[in-house]
């Protein structure tokens, strides 16, 4: 499937990107969460050009993603230890059904 071209507006610019098919709702949220979220920038009085909130709301972007990632990363490393206590504690029942006297 090749990318089709989507006309999207950010910034009151409007931009034409390619976009997979299929993923065109996704793009259309992408903007327009990031339109909202560059308002809420630009409403700030220490802000004072469309270049700053855009800098300023990419970074926010970019910590928002990284405290994900993390979050994943910590997510992941319990799930990781909680099926090694699962593992173990399984394999020391086979162990002690094993070990014990039949009835």
């Amino acid at each position: 499937m090749s990318p089709q071209t989507i006309e999207i507006k950010i910034a009151d610019k409007r931009l034409k990107v390619a976009c997979p098919q299929g993923q065109e709702s996704a793009l259309i949220s992408a903007a327009s969460e990031l339109n909202a979220r560059l308002e809420k920038t630009r409403s700030s009085p220490a802000v004072a050009t469309l270049e700053q909130a855009l800098l300023l709301t990419a970074l926010n972007l970019s910590n928002d993603l990284l405290q994900l990632q993390q979050q994943k990363e910590q997510e992941q490393q319990q799930t990781q230890e909680q099926i090694q206590l699962l593992q173990a504690t399984i394999e020391q029942a086979l162990i002690e059904q094993k070990n014990s006297p039949e009835k």
